[in-house]
Order: C-alpha cells, then structure tokens, then sequence
C-alpha cells in the first residue's frame, strides 16, 4: 500500500514544466522585436526632457484659456450643431452601406468568391486610408463646407462597419441558416430570417461604436475645411483667442460625452 508521500512523489513528478522555452527562431524574433522597439524611440522624437520642459508652457496655455470667452456662443453652438450632424448622417448612411456591402463580404452568404474578395477589398480599402486624407479627397473633388466631412465619415464608417457587420455574420450559429436551407429558403430570406436576427446584438454595438467615432472625426474634419466646428477652432488657434477656443473645447466634450452617454444607455436597453 502507497503511502501519501508516494502519491505526493508521484503527483509532482507528473506536473509539466511551468514554463518551455520556445524555439531559437521565436526568441530572434522576439529579440528583434525588442530592439526594434526601442530603436523606435529616437524615430519617434520621445523625449521625458522636453515633456517636463513643456509643462509651464502648457500652464501659461491653461491660464490664457481662462475664463472661457461666451461672447461667439451663438456661432459655436451652429458649428457644433453642424458637426453632429455631419456625425449622424455620415454614420447613418454608412451603417446601411456597411450592412449590404458585409453580406457579400461574408463567406456563408456571398454569392462567389471573387464577389468576397472584391468586397473585402473595398472595405479594407476605405478603412486603411485615414480620414483625414479622405477629407482632403473630397474637399478637393465637391468644395470646402460640410459635403465633404459627411462624404468622409460615410466612407470611414464603411470601413469600420463593414468589416465587423462580416465577422458578426460569419461567427453566429449556423444552425438555424442551414435548417432554413434544408427547407429550400432563399438566400436573401436566410440572410434575414436567420442571419440577421443572430447578428443584431452585435450590429447594434459597432454601430453605436461608429457613431461616437463619427463625432470625434467630425471634430478634426474642419481643420482642413471638411465642415464643422474644427475650423473654427482652427481659426481661434491661429488668433491667439485661446479663451475662445477654450469655449470650443468645452461644447466638444459636452457634445462627445452626451453622444457616449446615449451610446451606453441605448446598449443597455438593446442587449
């Protein structure tokens, strides 16, 4: 009979390593990684000396910002309203792009591989390219004004959108689509009777997610005359009117925490 020390014995001499060094190409990689981590440093300007030598002039700022200046309220408070505006229908109309576009670009539903391919390259496309540089595209091609900042987050919608409206599609149970099939339902019928439903949680999310990124992009879109409220504080930079743009800044923080704040409430009442 083995007494409890022989079993103990056994028990340990069973247990695998805690920890198995990995092959000598993933440690030269992992190295390389690391050095080229910190090699990134200098390319990239860090400097804890200067940091800590800009902090008086970031307080002079904060001081010349203070009080607010209230006495353009009314022309910010247009800007702003044109900026959510902007937000809600560029992120509106690229929610409903984004959800045809993922039917084809998702491998269950798409009609042929050369359509997925063609799709998933779009959007792959629309959300590799930043939207600032979409925003100089279009305010080259329709004009300066808030056309162009919606024609831009249309576009970075899609590709936000597009490509985990695919992923959501494609990671439900398929178990209801194939009895549907079974039966000899349509594609499109299949699409919306079962793989729509399956998906909406997480469509509602990236979409909610969407538009509080439409909100912030917005903001920046007017720095190179995409519309909103960006030129405006662009402007109030370049003049030196910091309590100005002190008022800017303030609308922008109560417009993107009031768009988030409604963002974690419509979840909450969706999920």
């Amino acid at each position: 009979m083995k007494s409890i020390s022989d079993y103990s014995l056994t028990y340990h001499s069973e247990m695998p390593g805690r920890f198995d060094l990995p092959p000598i190409w993933k440690i030269v990689i992992y190295l390389a990684a690391a050095i080229f981590f910190v090699w990134s440093f200098s390319g990239s300007a860090f400097s804890v000396k200067d940091f800590f030598n800009g902090i008086p002039n970031m307080i002079r700022l904060i001081k010349e910002m203070t009080p607010p200046d209230l006495s353009r309220i009314s022309s910010i408070s247009k800007a702003i309203l044109q900026t959510f505006q902007m937000a809600l229908v560029g992120a509106i109309i690229g929610i409903a792009i984004s959800f045809f576009l993922a039917i084809l670009a998702s491998r269950s539903n798409t009609p042929h591989p050369a359509v997925y391919s063609l799709t998933r390259f779009i959007i792959a496309f629309c959300r590799s390219v930043p939207d600032l540089v979409w925003a100089v595209i279009f305010v080259a091609s329709v004009g300066l004004g808030a056309f162009a900042g919606t024609l831009t987050i249309i576009v970075d919608t899609v590709g936000f959108c597009g490509r985990f409206f695919a992923e959501a599609m494609e990671e439900i149970d398929h178990g209801p689509e194939e009895a549907l099939q079974t039966i000899g339902a349509g594609r499109m019928a299949i699409v919306l009777s079962a793989v729509v439903p399956a998906a909406m949680p997480s469509f509602l999310n990236s979409s909610l997610y969407a538009l509080e990124k439409a909100v912030r992009s917005s903001v920046v879109l007017g720095l190179v005359g995409a519309g909103g409220v960006g030129i405006e504080l662009k402007v109030a930079m370049d003049m030196f009117e910091y309590q100005t743009a002190a008022t800017i800044i303030i609308f922008v923080f109560l417009l993107v925490i009031g768009v988030e704040r409604f963002s974690v409430y419509a979840r909450s009442r969706c999920m």
